[in-house]
């Protein structure tokens, strides 16, 4: 008897596993559809922690990976290190990467890139409009987009050094 809670458990949560996948694979779910592999990247316009302006626009040409994270996710901090180091590592290739800071305040955002020196910009989402535009789903969520501005491959979660590799690759010019 104790078996049956344990497997109408495990059904549950591969069901809900699966409409998970399919929502983002196909882009439904409430609000619309989402940004895909081969649409044009939304807009991200703002103000960055440092107070200057952002336009995505402004970097057009270039191979862009939008990077959606907060300072309170732990698999945010441990990718930044990854992040500064690919900057370096493709600085030649004319890589860009954003910031979009999603779901946390302002204030300890600005103090762990001081801390971390993250050198690239991050833009503040107060009312979640790139965030709803992109329709994350998770943190880190990481979007590489090519020079045309067409999105080219998505990571949900952690990055790794592979990952963001394969990825960079499909985006390089």
């Amino acid at each position: 008897m104790p078996r049956r809670p344990i497997l109408l458990a495990l059904l549950v949560a591969g069901v809900a596993t699966l409409g998970f996948i399919w929502v983002v694979k196909s882009g439904q779910g409430t609000g619309g559809p989402h940004a895909v592999v081969g649409d044009k990247a939304p807009p991200v316009v703002g103000t960055t922690l440092d107070g200057s302006t952002f336009d995505l626009a402004t970097v057009a040409g270039k191979p862009v990976v939008i990077n959606f994270w907060g300072p309170s996710c732990v698999p945010c901090r441990d990718e930044f290190p990854l992040l500064e180091a690919k900057v370096a590592q493709h600085a030649a290739d004319g890589l860009t990467v954003v910031g979009v800071l999603t779901d946390d305040p302002v204030d300890p955002a600005r103090e762990f890139v001081a801390a971390y020196g993250g050198t690239w910009p991050t833009v503040i989402d107060p009312d979640k409009t790139i965030k709803t535009a992109y329709r994350v789903a998770a943190r880190p969520q990481t979007y590489f987009v090519d020079g045309s501005g067409v999105i080219r491959a998505i990571q949900v979660g952690e990055l790794t050094d592979a990952d963001f590799e394969r990825s960079f690759a499909k985006i390089k010019s």
